[in-house]
Parts: C-alpha cells; sequence; structure tokens
C-alpha cells in the first residue's frame, strides 16, 4: 500500500469516526432534551415517597443543571423545545 493509499485511508476512517461521534452527539442531545422537559414539566409532589425515585430525580436535575447554557439549549432544541432563562439556573461554560 502507498503512502498516499494509507492517508487517504486513515481520513476515510476518521471521517466514518467523526460522523459515528456526531450522530450519537444528536442522540444524546435528544436523550437530554426529554429528560430536561420531563424535569421542567414534572410535579414533585407528584413523586413516589419512595428515596430511590427522589435520588434519581435529584441526580438528573442535578446533572441537568451542571450542562452550559450553550449544551442545554442544543438539547431543547433537538426535540423542539424552548429554554426558559428565568428558571435555568447552570453554569454558563
Amino acid at each position: 500500500m502507498t503512502l498516499q493509499a494509507m492517508k487517504e485511508d486513515e481520513a476515510r476512517l476518521l471521517r466514518e469516526e467523526i460522523e459515528m461521534l456526531m450522530a450519537e452527539r444528536r442522540q444524546l442531545l435528544q436523550v437530554t432534551g426529554a429528560a430536561a422537559v420531563l424535569v421542567a414539566n414534572l410535579d414533585v409532589d407528584s413523586l413516589p415517597d419512595e428515596l430511590g425515585t427522589i435520588d434519581a430525580a435529584e441526580l438528573l436535575a442535578e446533572q441537568l443543571n451542571s450542562l452550559s447554557e450553550e449544551t442545554l439549549r442544543d438539547a431543547l432544541e433537538s426535540v423542539s423545545a424552548e429554554l426558559d432563562p428565568a428558571e435555568y439556573t447552570g453554569a454558563d461554560a
């Protein structure tokens, strides 16, 4: 295999990897956006009093709040939802 052919093969593999990562990012943004919509619309009083359920809801809310505003906005846009700046308390990074 020539050097040129090896470089072309490496470039093709890199392109394929980038495409795969971008597709995975889109899917993760959709999951994150759906989770953010769920948390935003969740009535805390309707949660079961089970500690595991409450801990899971808190963990999800904490992780969503730790996202940068840009990432959260991308996630919400991926599920056609909008960010309400008055309710956003995450970090700007």
